[in-house]
């Protein structure tokens, strides 16, 4: 586990501006650092922990970036919860529950502390180790391909509303392609017509289904509220993410198809199989 040094604990909790907080569990964690909850953690230095963390992203009286890891889970929930509710939380963790501060911010955040100076890397005599920085986003990768699944979840209505029924076969489950960016923009043009099952959209299926029978990391498979009796799936895999309903269809994006978005009729096979993962899934609690 990332060391607690005392010195950069003392460093980071003597003035800390807090800015943002996020949390850090199985069912709920930054997917753009890794694919499950033990490889988000890993990239941070950190052991998984059941219960989880919060991480608290500020800085300190010099401008300095700070990312304080805490374990009090409830507590970082609860300020979320407010400031997503447009309520004023201020977050003060007690330092009993800090277990490590770690240089730098591991994701990007587009404000600052008003009174102090510009977001900067601490000083290296103080900091216990190399400056966290946010994963590169510029290209199309392992991170980019997850930040698109993250916003395909958030605005299911929005993708779901450029695909058609008619788009999908009606015979059996044939996954089709269509062009879209992953930044949320449609692609310029129609969209092709329903084509043959798409190799690599098979492949994802097929490790899919493999977590039924052989449970995959921690966090790779999750289960999150949706409207009415349904579900939203997440599902994430070596250069595959899946974001599914299951009570519709689902999204794939694969490292090796950039900027592309592949939907996935139900047909016969995908209303089992997103019944079968949304059973094995990790849940906010």
């Amino acid at each position: 586990m990332a060391g607690t040094d005392d010195e950069a604990v003392a460093a980071a909790d003597e003035a800390l501006y807090v800015l943002t907080a996020v949390l850090l569990t199985p069912a709920q964690f930054p997917s753009v650092l890794g694919d499950d909850y033990p490889e988000a953690c890993t990239a941070l230095g950190l052991a998984p922990r059941a219960d989880g963390y919060g991480l608290v992203l500020g800085q300190d009286g010099d401008g300095a970036r700070w990312t304080v890891v805490i374990d009090d889970v409830s507590l970082v929930a609860v300020a979320i919860a407010s400031w997503d509710c447009g309520m004023e939380y201020e977050l003060s963790p007690d330092e009993r529950s800090v277990v490590a501060a770690l240089p730098g911010w591991p994701l990007a955040v587009a404000v600052a502390a008003p009174g102090v100076p510009a977001p900067h890397d601490p000083d290296p005599e103080i900091a216990d180790g190399p400056a966290l920085t946010p994963p590169d986003t510029g290209s199309w990768g392992a991170a980019q391909r997850r930040l698109g699944a993250d916003e395909i979840a958030l605005q299911w209505a929005v993708w779901r509303e450029q695909i058609d029924d008619d788009y999908f076969p009606s015979t059996d489950e044939q996954p089709t392609t269509a062009q879209a960016h992953a930044d949320g923009a449609a692609a310029d043009g129609e969209e092709s017509a329903p084509k043959g099952g798409h190799q690599g959209v098979r492949r994802v299926l097929a490790e899919a289904r493999a977590y039924v029978d052989s449970p995959p990391p921690l966090g790779r498979v999750r289960s999150s509220f949706a409207p009415g009796d349904a579900r939203t799936l997440r599902a994430d895999g070596p250069g595959w993410s899946m974001v599914a309903r299951t009570d519709d269809i689902a999204f794939v994006l694969l490292d090796e198809e950039p900027g592309e978005v592949l939907p996935v009729g139900r047909g016969p096979e995908l209303p089992g199989l997103l019944e079968a993962l949304d059973k094995m899934a990790v849940r906010p609690s």
